[in-house]
């Protein structure tokens, strides 16, 4: 069985503080959890892919006979892990590669490529300012690398496969090559991306982070199996929040009108910051009498400090929030309340968030229901 790490915070200074971040990557996870966590998130892992290792994939040993079989006009390197990874592994197994490639044009997508593609001993030729494929594509059919009609084209892949880039391509009359460096498959205990299924589902995470195309993916497939894809993509358009680190990685999402908030750049730091930019701010910091309140995933923030609340008393205070100052009947809140319960569940429930938080924040309106006391 898998295990689902969560760290956590009760440092209200921290911007992340009270809310649950999921981590979908395989690669990296610690790096991007270890930034979450510093920002006071409670992180949740779930892998959503496993690599397959180069070593062990005779995809890429076919992939890379293929290019050797004859002279190569251009490559394009997608991925620094994944360029420098096809060069090792080249070189593990015997194949000259580097010196086969010596002749060709070399383009690297974004600066880690190029930087794999001089530390293996080759020159790069020009890279998009971007980053992006769409601006590599665009610059080879805009004749700048010459015609490409007949030319040979090796594109390395990182995990997905680029049908835009190498279709369009391929309509030149280019003769492309894929190389799929590392491919992405499910991990091997998907016990815990079905746990994610079901919390993102039920509501207990806040924002769920997608670092891969594949993983975003996967999440849906697992959730398609489980049954639970349409209430999967409900939740992802409603209370918790997608965020991806560039749009070829929202591609899955978008396909399932799921719209994404991506940072500027595609990198990890980048992507924490957005997580800070933009949970925040969907729960605004309410004026109660003296006191100030802000209710986030699983805590409030009450007067600069972290109070950490049972899904029911946070459930009540969650509705009672979205209509400050208003009366919310006893019926609407038993509808709250997690597997809805009756009457006495609620006044339990107030009860109980009345002593989490110390403080005169709900009021009782006699025969009529609860409203925070603004």
């Amino acid at each position: 069985m898998g295990v689902v790490t969560e760290t956590g915070t009760d440092d209200a200074s921290l911007p992340l503080a009270g809310y649950t971040v999921a981590v979908t990557a395989a690669r990296r996870k610690e790096e991007l959890g270890a930034l979450l966590d510093r920002r006071g998130a409670r992180v949740v892992y779930a892998p959503a892919i496993r690599i397959v290792p180069l070593s062990d994939d005779t995809e890429l040993v076919a992939a890379t006979r293929e290019v050797l079989a004859k002279p190569v006009d251009l490559v394009i390197a997608t991925t620094g892990v994944g360029f420098r990874g096809w060069l090792e592994a080249a070189d593990a197994w015997d194949l000259p590669l580097v010196e086969h490639l010596l002749p060709a044009r070399v383009l690297a997508r974004g600066p880690k490529a190029r930087g794999a593609i001089r530390g293996g001993g080759l020159i790069d030729a020009w890279s998009p300012e971007s980053e992006s494929s769409a601006e590599v594509l665009s610059h080879l059919l805009s004749g700048a690398e010459g015609p490409l009609e007949g030319r040979r084209i090796a594109v390395q892949l990182h995990g997905d496969p680029l049908p835009d880039l190498v279709a369009g391509l391929r309509e030149t009359g280019a003769e492309v090559l894929t190389v799929p460096v590392y491919r992405w498959v499910l991990p091997e205990d998907v016990s815990p991306v079905r746990k994610l299924v079901a919390s993102i589902v039920a509501g207990t995470v806040d924002a769920v982070t997608f670092t891969s195309a594949p993983a975003a993916a996967s999440l849906l497939t697992v959730a398609d199996e489980l049954g639970q894809k349409a209430e999967l993509v409900a939740a992802l358009k409603d209370r918790v929040l997608p965020i991806a680190v560039g749009p070829v990685t929202a591609g899955p999402l978008d396909a399932e009108g799921v719209a994404s908030s991506q940072p500027e750049r595609a990198r990890l730091g980048a992507l924490a910051r957005e997580v800070v930019a933009r949970l925040p701010e969907r729960d605004p910091v309410l004026e109660i009498g003296a006191h100030t309140l802000q209710v986030r995933g699983f805590a409030v923030v009450l007067d600069g400090r972290v109070v950490e609340l049972p899904p029911g008393p946070m459930a009540v205070l969650r509705e009672l929030a979205r209509r400050p100052g208003h009366v919310v009947p006893r019926s609407d809140l038993i509808g709250s309340l997690p597997g809805g319960k009756d009457g006495h569940a609620v006044e339990m429930a107030v009860t109980r968030l009345r002593a989490a938080l110390g403080a005169p924040v709900v009021e009782t309106v006699v025969k009529r229901g609860y409203r925070l006391a603004l």
